[in-house]
């Protein structure tokens, strides 16, 4: 009677969820008869892989999903994006005008679908674990966390799966170490004793696992970056190489500015500014702070401080703004 009483609470309860999500997303409602027996332990990772419905495009379901389910705001997902906020909406409208007219299902795929939809559901993932990491919202770090650890569960031989999981334990290792009270502290000045040492073995044990089922894919990549940030003395040529061959997997213009820094380190200020500034990223503030820094480095100091003004101008963060007005004081002239 236990076990009965149990299951219809969570049929009931599943079913009040899927309307709920399903009048957000103005899409056919869907009951719980309409779907396979669960496979997932995990309601919001189900959710996840609902929404990511592969007659969407592939940004369109990340979009659409972070928004409904994510908890990210829609100017939050355009900054994630690199567009404007009203190119954003007028996305989110169009993918939901999709769904309505062409009758797509708010329905949890079968379990040989699940495939097509993994490369959206960890994009989601991770952009909740960025707009976390970037804005120190913890609460947001520990749900992509999560749901990272549900997925590996769920697809145990997913390279990919395991390497974003991976790469989510090695940057959030770093943690205490990235900020002082409420400021930011740059890579080059954190203490490395304040970096969990626990968590780096468990993300460079996932790394591991990945590396084992052959995975080659960005998120593996990322998280072998990752490992080597969180050795005391990093290998920056070996830094540089692995963004170069993200690049390739890629073809982003902000990695390629990741490469540029790690070149900078490895080569020198004047290598990595030749990269920087080829690259056409607009209004990204961490493009210009890179400028800026770089040309300090090199004396060029009325350059430094137009990219510094530049970033300061375009940073929404509290830290990042502090970090940037402490170099505008430092960068004298």
């Amino acid at each position: 009677m236990t076990t009965a009483r149990n299951r219809a609470t969570d049929r009931i309860r599943r079913e009040r969820n899927l309307a709920v999500k399903t009048r957000l997303l103005e899409v056919p409602e869907a009951t719980e008869d309409d779907m396979d027996e669960p496979t997932f332990k995990d309601e919001r990772l189900e959710l996840v892989f609902t929404c990511c419905h592969p007659a969407l495009a592939t940004e369109a379901q990340v979009a659409l999903t972070l928004r409904t389910l994510g908890g990210l705001t829609t100017d939050e997902i355009a900054r994630a994006f690199l567009v404007p906020e009203k190119t954003m909406a007028q996305r989110l409208v169009r993918a939901k005008n999709k769904i309505k007219t062409a009758g797509i299902p708010f329905r949890v795929p079968p379990d040989h679908l699940l495939p097509d939809r993994i490369a959206a559901v960890l994009a989601v993932v991770y952009l909740i674990f960025n707009e976390g990491y970037g804005g120190g919202r913890g609460e947001l770090v520990a749900e992509a966390q999560r749901l990272g650890r549900a997925l590996a569960e769920l697809m145990p031989d997913e390279p990919e799966v395991h390497g974003l999981l991976a790469l989510m334990l090695l940057l959030d290792a770093r943690r205490e170490a990235r900020f002082r009270g409420d400021d930011l502290v740059l890579l080059a000045d954190q203490d490395h004793s304040l970096i969990d040492a626990e968590q780096v073995t468990a993300g460079r044990a996932e790394l591991d696992r990945a590396l084992a089922l052959r995975g080659r894919g960005p998120y593996v990549v990322q998280a072998a970056i990752a490992s080597l940030h969180a050795d005391e003395q990093r290998d920056w040529a070996q830094i540089a190489a692995l963004y170069g061959e993200l690049a390739r997997l890629t073809d982003s213009p902000v990695v390629e500015l990741s490469r540029a820094v790690a070149v900078a380190e490895e080569q020198g200020p004047d290598a990595g500014l030749a990269i920087v500034d080829r690259l056409e990223l607009g209004d990204y503030r961490y493009l210009h702070a890179t400028r800026g820094e770089l040309l300090r480095r090199l004396g060029r100091t009325a350059e430094a401080r137009a990219a510094y003004s530049r970033a300061l101008e375009l940073a929404h963060d509290d830290a990042e703004r502090r970090v940037l007005e402490r170099r505008l004081r430092q960068t004298s002239g």
